[in-house]
């Protein structure tokens, strides 16, 4: 029981590290376009990640992101150290890129350090002919990876083309202070998606350890069940984000804000609708995708509107290495920080 509750405070740590590792995600354009200073800015997006939770409880009605999370891997290669092993891996990477001002996706950490923890241990109990991993949950995230940002691209890039046009003849000092007012909507509805998003991931792994650990004391259930008799679950992750979010994490915003392109407040309006539209879209599919991914494509999409070189490309690639690498190198750490684990059972 112990070691569960230490399971159950280490995945809202991480919850914690997601919020400030991905507040740049939301605040980076309100900040960068100087709407809001950078601690009216995460208070903006820290209200929005909690109220995410009304939206997925009472709206939505459901917590599909959270289920495929704690369905990603098979339960017969579940057990409390894989995701011990899983979030100490994801917490050290997270940590890691926050550093070095690397927005790389805490989705993708998690899920890479909960799928390689799943696999050191499945190497040490081998069952022939069951899979260890659930690829119907797990292949359409690694998909999204390349089409989350190529949404998030192309919604941007024909919002920004539509409102040049709109706008066109209107007086620029009136359009400014117009897109200066709608920013605080754009970003309010990105950080509500991102709120939703990536607290939800969190619930699927404690869901997980929860479900574990009752299924040992001859209780079995699903995850509905279990999220429907443990309310604090889903309370307490949102929570954890929204707090998160208010220590910030300034080193990335100067990544998202200024370095791949110049954003204006018609930009960041653009950008951050698109953002939040695709976020919307996956959580309605129940599919995780990184608010750091997400958020990059719509800032590209805008850039392209004027011109392909307005786009930072050089730091573009670092970033795409970045997104590629972060599964398999949590995937190795986790399976490490696990065989290591195992040495102490």
């Amino acid at each position: 029981m112990s070691f569960l509750v230490v399971i159950i405070v280490l995945a809202l740590v991480f919850d914690y590290i997601n919020g400030f590792h991905d507040a740049a995600n939301s605040i980076a354009t309100i900040v960068s376009t100087k709407v809001l200073t950078p601690f009216q800015a995460v208070l903006w997006a820290a209200l929005f990640n909690f109220a995410a939770f009304f939206i997925a409880r009472y709206v939505l009605k459901e917590f599909k992101i959270g289920n495929t999370i704690a369905s990603s891997v098979n339960r017969d290669f579940i057990n409390l150290e894989v995701i011990f092993s899983g979030l100490i891996a994801a917490i050290c990477w997270n940590l890691l890129t926050w550093w070095f001002g690397i927005p790389s996706s805490s989705s993708h950490t998690l899920l890479g350090g909960f799928m390689g923890a799943a696999l050191a241990h499945a190497g040490a109990f081998h069952r022939n002919g069951v899979d260890v991993i659930n690829y119907a949950k797990v292949v359409p995230t690694f998909l999204f990876i390349f089409v989350a940002p190529f949404i998030g691209m192309v919604v941007a890039f024909v919002i920004t083309l539509l409102i040049l046009n709109i706008c066109r003849r209107a007086n620029p000092y009136r359009a400014d202070n117009w897109f200066r007012r709608l920013q605080l909507l754009s970003s309010g509805l990105l950080s509500l998606g991102h709120g939703s998003n990536d607290a939800q991931k969190v619930m699927g792994i404690i869901g997980a350890a929860m479900i574990w650990y009752n299924k040992s004391l001859g209780h079995e259930m699903s995850f509905r069940q279990f999220i429907d008799a443990n309310m604090w679950v889903p309370l307490a992750s949102f929570s954890a984000i929204a707090l998160g979010t208010l220590s910030g994490g300034w080193k990335i915003v100067k990544t998202m804000g200024t370095r791949i392109t110049k954003v204006t407040p018609l930009e960041g309006v653009s950008a951050e609708t698109a953002g939040a539209v695709t976020l919307f879209l996956s959580d309605k599919l129940g599919i995780p995708v990184s608010t750091t991914h997400t958020i990059t494509g719509s800032i590209i999409g805008v850039g392209a509107t004027k011109r392909l070189s307005a786009v930072r490309w050089g730091v573009t690639i670092n970033l795409l290495w970045a997104w590629v690498l972060t599964i398999p190198v949590s995937a190795v750490l986790a399976a490490v920080v696990y065989f290591i684990v195992s040495l102490f059972r």
